[in-house]
């Protein structure tokens, strides 16, 4: 695989959103959810952990042949640039910590070790990609080379997280099934149409109860956040140093809460506004995808290479009215299968695209074949990476897990009234993503288990530093979250850190300046002046 097909394929690993819900994921009815669990939420477990999971050890080997690691010719994943190989281990957890004594859940795990020892070596450096529902397993290989540096004194630790890919992952719909739930998609333009998705939403729920009804209680962010927390100790590190994309950056919020004496140095990049509810980050996602699209279009426009409007004002209104075109007649195109392109796939596939300025060609591309060709097969190809469709017509579970995930996390159940009072609220927001992200609202619609909290906890009082890493051109986690997630945090704890860029993260942009600040930071104690900027 070359440089650039690996760098496409590091982004849309971890290209995953709550909007892609409509399309694919969502639940049954309201008020016969089941409660969670018996663990009380957020609370510290209250029995200790037996010493058949805290001393376990890690048997760690190459890693086996996956459709995941296609950056291998055997199937593996590629050593590291500096020749370091991945190895893969099975982390036993508990699935209730409310029984510690109780039925396990198995945990993926895969890292490259460090060259350095003594007191070179810091420890390991544990990763989360985000999602919820990426898998770290396929994700931190496939972005290796990024972390290269870091891996000068530590071990790169990632995993899936429970109910994610090889960790016991969540299964709803079988590949066919999900071909077709994709194809019959539509956003709904009236009161039949979305009692139809709703009931497509209450099948798909029943779906993944019956497929997977035995860990959904069990996968929320607090439990993954203990799960780490075992990780580092079966590890053999004292504290925790950890590095949370998107997602990641709740996840690690979760994890300071939970745990804040055992936080050494951590870094949370494309931040999640940790104050919003799930309608308010949908809100914000729609806001954060337009200002995006805005600025792809006026790029395009000053380049002379734009395949939509006369201006960029234009062009945003000729993409709204292909979306709405393809709703009512899909685009054939040219994949192998006979799927067609219809709007809510259109519209995931442009969104994929605004992650990183690397898609932008992809989606020059995709909007000349549907606009001058008919033809709709790269747009279709950028919403398979965003729903988790291989080449081969087989599907990951990233969707799944993250609707699991998220309505295991979040008390909020919406239904049609709520989504009905706020879409013009969305439409006005974003003319082209306002509906999808409104009826992603819907995603957690009955979801046959009630969910945690109304809001992610992620005060930490008492830790270290942890540096908080906002780009002004991020369309998933809008900018304005970092400053929301270093005041919660706590004062003293968060450190925030503005990049004025395009795309989702920071990081792995390649921005020097970012780099050079986490790297010191990670690599050296050296933490970042707070509201320092970096520049594109």
């Amino acid at each position: 695989m070359s440089a650039a097909a690996q760098r496409t394929r590091a982004l849309a690993a971890v290209a995953i959103l709550t909007v892609g819900a409509v399309a694919g994921c969502g639940g049954s009815g309201g008020e016969e959810a089941k409660q969670t669990a018996s663990h009380p939420p957020y609370a510290s477990p209250t029995a200790a952990l037996p010493g058949k999971l805290t001393g376990q050890k890690l048997k760690w080997a190459g890693c086996q042949k996956d459709p995941e690691f296609e950056e291998g010719a055997d199937g593996t994943p590629e050593p590291m640039p500096g020749g370091v190989p991945w190895e893969c281990a099975t982390l036993k957890v508990p699935l209730d910590y409310a029984k510690p004594d109780g039925d396990t859940m198995d945990i993926a795990m895969i890292r490259a070790r460090t060259k350095a020892k003594g007191k070179d070596r810091i420890g390991s450096l544990i990763f989360n990609f985000g999602g919820p529902g990426g898998s770290g397993v396929a994700t931190l290989p496939a972005a290796g080379q990024d972390y290269e540096k870091l891996n000068k004194r530590y071990d790169l630790v990632s995993f899936d997280p429970r109910g994610v890919g090889r960790s016991e992952g969540v299964r709803c719909l079988s590949d066919k099934e999900l071909d077709e739930y994709y194809q019959s998609a539509r956003l709904p333009q009236n009161d039949a149409e979305a009692r139809e998705t709703l009931d497509e939403q209450r099948k798909y729920a029943r779906a993944c109860e019956k497929n997977s009804g035995k860990v959904l209680p069990y996968l929320t962010t607090a439990n993954t956040a203990r799960d780490m927390d075992l990780m580092r100790e079966v590890l053999g590190d004292e504290k925790m140093h950890y590095f949370g994309i998107s997602y990641g950056t709740e996840l690690g919020g979760v994890y300071a809460h939970l745990f804040p004496a055992r936080i050494s140095r951590a870094v949370f990049d494309a931040v999640v506004d940790p104050t919003q509810t799930p309608a308010e980050s949908n809100l914000g996602q729609a806001k954060g995808f337009q200002r995006a699209l805005t600025n792809y279009l006026e790029a395009c426009h000053d380049d002379g290479q734009c395949p939509v409007g006369q201006t960029p004002a234009k062009g945003e209104k000729e993409i709204a009215d292909l979306l709405e075109r393809l709703d009512k007649k899909p685009l054939k195109t040219r994949d192998p299968d006979g799927r067609e392109l219809n709007g809510s796939l259109a519209a995931s596939g442009v969104a994929l695209s605004l992650y990183s300025q690397d898609f932008w060609q992809l989606l020059t591309e995709g909007l000349q074949e549907a606009m001058n060709d008919n033809d709709g097969t790269m747009l279709l190809r950028l919403s398979d990476l965003l729903n988790g469709r291989r080449e081969d017509g087989t599907y990951d579970n990233s969707q799944a897990a993250l609707t699991a995930i998220s309505c295991a996390d979040d008390k909020q159940r919406y239904t049609l009234a709520d989504i009905k009072r706020r879409l013009p609220e969305f439409e006005k927001a974003s003319p082209v993503f306002g509906q999808l992200t409104a009826w992603g609202m819907a995603q957690c619609h009955g979801w046959p288990f009630k969910g945690e909290t109304d809001r992610p906890r992620v005060s930490a009082e008492g830790a270290e530093p942890i540096v908080v890493i906002g780009n002004t051109g991020d369309p998933a986690t809008p900018y304005e979250g970092a400053a929301k997630m270093a005041k919660q945090l706590g004062e003293d704890v968060g450190v925030e850190l503005t990049y004025e860029g395009e795309g989702h993260g920071a990081y792995n942009s390649g921005d020097r300046c970012v780099r050079r600040h986490v790297n010191d930071y990670l690599l050296g104690g050296k933490v970042p002046a707070d509201g320092s900027t970096c520049e594109s």
